[in-house]
């Protein structure tokens, strides 16, 4: 599927590929949603996956919120710049050690919800124009609304299918 380009196939890929989550989530015995993964990872399980999603989103929330109230802030949040956020990723995880996977399931819902309500409020243009925020710098905000919501669904899809197979080998 090609990275989305408009509201409409931004919504469409977002719903899509939620969709293929639930249903791959649906699919998985409460033993292997409960299992450690077999292979080395910075997520090292099902509720690792849905809480790293989850934190996505919530930077996403903030950083739109506090840049339309006349904030400027960065998409993620100091010390972190984009050649470091992978320390912000085990930290992620590492916060979320006593979530349970309930938990992560609802965290992950709502702010999906969110998300998926922010991204209906706004325009084609306000997604999809460069520079139509200045704070979203060369990159138009849509852009980040893919990264993080069906870009990186895909990417759990990717890393749960992963973790199946070595669960039911």
């Amino acid at each position: 599927m090609p990275r989305p380009g408009t509201k409409d196939d931004l919504l469409a890929a977002i719903d899509a590929r939620c969709a293929e989550l639930g249903a791959l989530l649906a699919s998985m015995t409460p033993e292997q949603m409960s299992a450690t993964f077999a292979f080395e990872d910075r997520d090292r399980c099902v509720r690792d996956v849905l809480v790293h999603l989850h934190e996505w989103h919530l930077l996403l929330l903030r950083w739109v919120a506090t840049n339309r109230a006349g904030e400027a802030a960065p998409f993620l949040p100091p010390p972190y710049n984009w050649r470091t956020y992978a320390g912000m990723n085990v930290e992620i995880r590492d916060r979320h050690r006593t979530t349970t996977l309930e938990q992560a399931r609802s965290l992950l819902d709502e702010s999906h919800a969110e998300v998926r309500a922010l991204i209906a409020s706004l325009s084609n243009d306000e997604l999809f124009t460069k520079k139509h925020f200045p704070w979203t710098g060369t990159t138009t905000l849509g852009s980040y609304c893919v990264s993080a919501t069906s870009s990186h669904y895909e990417w759990a899809v990717t890393k749960l299918r992963r973790h199946l197979k070595t669960t039911s080998a």
